[in-house]
């Protein structure tokens, strides 16, 4: 076994900061699957973005472009987050249905296109392509939406890579040497009209290959190979088009996903259904009715029952008949009955889907909410309410949901944690402060947060210690050889220093109050995790800005000779929360990253979240996920059975604060998927807890005075 000292060496010997660059350009690596089409259409989940509209062919959903509309393209920037420079290798797999194309035409599928010049006004393209195609059969609907479009807009800039397809075949095209575009063209390719079909796309430096239906490949091999360098600082994806009616997608779209750095043929194909082939199609296209049988062409029994097909989305049908089906979400195998899948094996105590379970009206907006376990009394939450005049609240648990049971006087309260010592319970607050009043304060003036005790005569929670805090954002309590600490994160003093010392305390037996043990300097703080893996202690802190950045270093601290001391670095961007959880012996941490902000420049809301592996060998934790969220302030993990989910609060986009929290599920290989969509208004806060082997998530708005309560149904 390695000696104490030897392995505490090695920890600090390994300590590095983990950044998000590597050097002058920043290239996109280690993405999981970019859904480009839901990417747009999950803005509202309750009805379809303008500019579309949703069709059926054949049983088949898909969308149709009415025009080139905005909503339908958004910048790189919100997916290939934090770099530079477009992948090298990389797949796209799309699924559509074509028309017959006119001849010198060509439809985009999507297009990357550089910043936007001011050049063309609006009407005077429409009217050009109203007279001069008369080859393109417009509906009224269409030609209106044209018109419409008569004001002054900037004209889309220069192509940086794209897919479209005419009559010649399908044309992949890039920005190459001496900024000349280059075409990579496929003109042996049958694409039956009318018909869906899926084609994976795959490109490496030197050459190209193109699946249809999970059919053998067509390849190319180019004379020069696919630029390293491709930069695409400040471009913007066209899904349909590229920025402009002439070219517009006529036929139906139902996926398009670009796959970083991996051949997605070997995730899809074979496949039992090669037209329809799924890798991740958007929920609104997913509600399928049962396919009619197009041909005569009949599969036996012991034919198809020969091969497992393996994906997240089949159809059943006499076609398919004797076909089995492992689902990996479901960890199902099913047996397809000719008209509907029945189960052959399925796994036990699994998330169906989310009820709403209750929806609770708080006297004002909530920052945070911790569910805990009081003895003998039962299931308790305590509230966070912005306001001070109505203070915070305690609620119970009961059979028809959370009734409220206690209110406690508070001031700007962001934060609850609860903690015992022995027999005891507690309570402590985080004050920011007397709301407006905060504004007027002097740089060097303090709040308050307090510590309450349960009265088990009472039954309530009274009053116990006060304790001097800097705009607290954040309580965690921990025990380390049975002595009892308290963490608060200290956010800033006054309104412009956030460079300032956060504090340990530690619970005093003798004086029975808890007294600073340590400081730790913090850059505006927003919250505290502490975790144990094997013998050893950490805490790491959510630092949010500097005074002048978000961009800035959150922390990893260990615990030695009875203090913390920096483990590792990690750059973050307004981090806000911290959550660290295991999935067998691997130990991961979270970080939810609020928003990019550098000096007078414009904020990014929408930018990736990162989850962290411990590198148990190195020593340290490193990248293992980024998931795109939408100026996220809270994970919350927890396990159904043998599987585990991650849930996100996303709180604004820059736009709106009505916006889907995402519910992600444990994948293994392919990390966490999202499974379930949550609306949520200003989400600040997710808390899983069980009751009577019942399993619920509870979320807060900071921006409506509501928390609701959803129930997860498991089978």
């Amino acid at each position: 076994m390695m000696p104490k000292q030897m392995f505490i060496f090695l920890l600090l010997w390994g300590v590095r900061v983990t950044d998000t660059t590597t050097g002058t350009w920043r290239r996109c690596t280690d993405l999981l699957p970019l859904d480009l089409l839901s990417f747009v259409l999950e803005r509202d989940t309750s009805k379809l973005v303008s500019g579309v509209r949703m069709k059926q062919a054949g049983g088949v959903r898909g969308i149709h472009f009415l025009g080139p509309d905005t909503l339908m393209s958004f910048p790189s920037s919100q997916i290939l987050v934090n770099c530079d420079l477009f992948p090298e290798e990389f797949s796209i797999v799309v699924t559509f249905k074509v028309n017959r194309i006119a001849p010198k035409r060509n439809e985009y599928i999507f297009s990357l296109l550089e910043p936007r010049n001011a050049e063309k006004n609006a009407a005077e393209e429409v009217e050009d392509i109203l007279k001069k195609d008369k080859k393109i059969n417009l509906s009224g609907e269409e030609q209106q939406m044209k018109r419409k479009q008569v004001r002054k807009h900037e004209e889309p800039g220069q192509v940086i890579l794209g897919l479209k397809l005419s009559q010649s075949g399908l044309q992949f095209f890039f920005k190459g040497r001496s900024e000349v575009v280059e075409r990579w063209t496929f003109q042996r390719i049958l694409l039956d009209d009318n018909q869906w079909h899926t084609l994976i796309l795959v490109i490496h430096r030197h050459h190209i290959r193109l699946t249809v239906d999970c059919k053998p490949p067509l390849e190319i091999t180019p004379s020069r190979p696919f630029p390293s360098d491709l930069n695409i600082q400040g471009s913007r994806v066209h899904i349909g088009s590229r920025g402009r009616w002439k070219g517009l997608f006529s036929g139906l779209l139902r996926q398009l996903v670009l796959v970083p750095n991996s051949d997605a043929t070997r995730q899809v194909c074979p496949s039992s259904d090669p037209q329809l082939v799924s890798l991740s199609v958007p929920p609104l296209l997913l509600d399928l009715p049962v396919r009619k049988q197009q041909d005569d062409r009949r599969t036996t029994s012991s034919e198809s029952a020969q091969q497992v097909s393996l994906g997240l989305e089949r159809s059943c049908s006499e076609l398919l008949q004797g076909q089995l089906w492992f689902n990996p979400l479901k960890k199902g195998l099913y047996y397809c009955d000719g008209s509907a899948w029945i189960t052959v094996l399925e796994d036990h105590k699994r998330l169906d889907y989310v009820l709403e379970q209750q929806v609770l009206t708080t006297s004002s907006e909530t920052h945070d909410i911790e569910v805990f376990q009081i003895p003998g009394v039962g299931l308790m939450a305590a509230m966070a309410h912005r306001a001070s005049a109505s203070g915070s609240a305690v609620y119970r648990w009961t059979d028809s949901g959370f009734q409220l049971y206690q209110n406690i006087s508070t001031y700007g309260a962001l934060a609850w944690r609860h903690f015992r010592m022995g027999k005891k319970v507690f309570l402590v607050v985080s004050n920011s402060g007397a709301g407006a009043d905060k504004q007027h304060k002097k740089e060097s003036a303090a709040d308050f947060s307090v510590i309450y005790k349960w009265s088990n005569r009472r039954k309530r929670f009274v009053q116990f210690q006060t304790l001097q805090t800097y705009c607290a954002r954040d309580w965690e309590a921990f025990s380390i050889n049975q002595h009892t600490y308290l963490a608060v994160a200290n956010h800033r003093q006054g309104d412009n220093n956030h460079t300032i010392n956060s504090v340990i305390y530690m619970w005093n037996r003798p004086t029975k109050s808890f007294e600073v043990h340590q400081l730790l300097l913090t850059s505006g703080a927003y919250d505290w995790e502490f975790f144990t893996v094997g013998p050893y202690h950490f805490l790491v802190v959510a630092n949010a800005f500097d005074g002048m950045t978000t961009s800035v270093d959150s922390i990893i601290y260990v615990w030695m000779d009875g203090r913390f001391h920096v483990f590792q670095t990690i750059k973050t961007f307004c981090a806000t929360d911290w959550e660290m959880f295991q999935i067998g012996s691997r130990v991961f941490l979270v970080v939810a990253n609020g928003h990019r902000l550098d000096g007078n420049g414009p904020s990014q809301y929408t930018i990736n979240s990162t989850i962290y592996e411990l590198d148990m060998i190195g020593r340290l934790f490193v990248r293992f996920q980024d998931i795109v969220t939408h100026s996220a302030v809270d994970w919350e993990f927890f396990s159904l059975g043998e599987e585990y989910f991650l849930v996100v609060a996303n709180s604004y986009n820059g736009d709106s604060y009505s916006l889907n929290s995402v519910l992600y599920r444990w994948q293994g290989y392919e990390g966490f998927v999202p499974v379930h969509w949550l609306p949520t208004i200003g989400c600040s806060d997710w808390e899983f807890f069980s009751f009577k082997g019942e399993s619920y998530l509870i979320y807060s708005s900071a921006k409506a005075p509501l928390a609701k309560v959803f129930k997860l149904k498991t089978y």
